[in-house]
């Protein structure tokens, strides 16, 4: 088994390009998943505050030497002033069981809160050694761009829905004139991209499954992806991506599905950014 691409981040880390995610897997699941994914050679773990299982995570990762791993986390929108950053990432990094985290998210914005004394608390972080990388997620290109020109600490990753019915083409273009990474969040359209004509079909022609072909086609534009499973299978299926590539003219295919459908959305009736409705 090849090593996984990385991508090099402000700090000189390499965040591997395919990562494990574990949002929406349960605590009394995720601990064997997790072990599952490392076993097969996965590096990078994407966790979050929001996902509720970060002390199951935790007591996976204590199985593994954490100078091997890059670890994720997120702060939820609702704990985005400058105290609660700072007091989020700590609790964090218990549950994880870590004195560092390689990269920390911003979840979601929050316009109740100020994006300059979230970052503020950011810098904070990282300063401290408790964060080596900050970054932000479901943000558009206008409030990375925003993000960057007041954060005192490079933003290096974004993290955003994409997948090929997903392309977000403003995002991906200001990341690529501004050297920031792109992380895919839903990578595989929870499945439903599995039943796209173009993706069968390039699946049949190199007699992959259909997961394989969308995580490759990521990694071979320079996005990382983290995708999840609680299948053993699955989990070491999508891993199997490294000593192969897809044509240029079937990462063409691909790209040409566009259908600019979202799988996830903002629900109006959830807390999502720390209000109330």
């Amino acid at each position: 088994m090849t090593a996984i691409p990385t991508r090099t981040l402000p700090s000189g880390d390499e965040m591997p390009l395919l990562g494990f995610g574990t949002y929406d897997i349960n605590p009394q699941t995720v601990p064997a998943a997790v072990r599952t994914a490392l076993d097969a050679g996965y590096r990078h773990i994407d966790c979050a505050e929001g996902y509720g299982n970060e002390s199951a995570v935790g007591e996976a990762l204590a199985d593994y030497d954490r100078d091997d791993l890059f670890l994720t986390s997120k702060v939820v929108p609702s704990n985005l002033h400058y105290e609660n950053v700072l007091s989020a990432c700590r609790a964090s990094l218990d549950r994880l069981g870590t004195s560092y985290l390689d990269l920390y998210l911003v979840h979601w914005p929050n316009p109740a809160v100020s994006l300059r004394e979230t970052l503020d608390a950011m810098a904070t972080l990282h300063e401290d050694g408790l964060v080596r990388n900050v970054g932000v997620s479901n943000f558009t290109a206008y409030q990375l761009m925003f993000a960057r020109r007041i954060s005192d600490v490079p933003i290096g990753v974004t993290q955003a829905e994409f997948h090929p019915w997903f392309q977000q083409e403003e995002l991906r273009a200001y990341c690529g004139e501004n050297d920031v990474a792109l992380t895919a969040a839903a990578p595989l359209a929870r499945t439903r991209v599995f039943d796209d004509e173009v993706i069968r079909e390039v699946a049949e022609d190199y007699g992959k499954p259909p997961a394989q072909i969308v995580l490759r086609w990521q990694i071979q534009q320079g996005v990382a992806t983290i995708p999840r499973s609680t299948t053993e299978e699955h989990i070491r299926s999508n891993r199997a991506i490294d000593d192969w590539e897809l044509d240029p003219e079937d990462v063409g295919r691909i790209t040409a599905i566009d259908r600019r459908e979202r799988v996830y959305m903002i629900d109006a009736d959830h807390e999502t950014y720390g209000i109330s409705r």
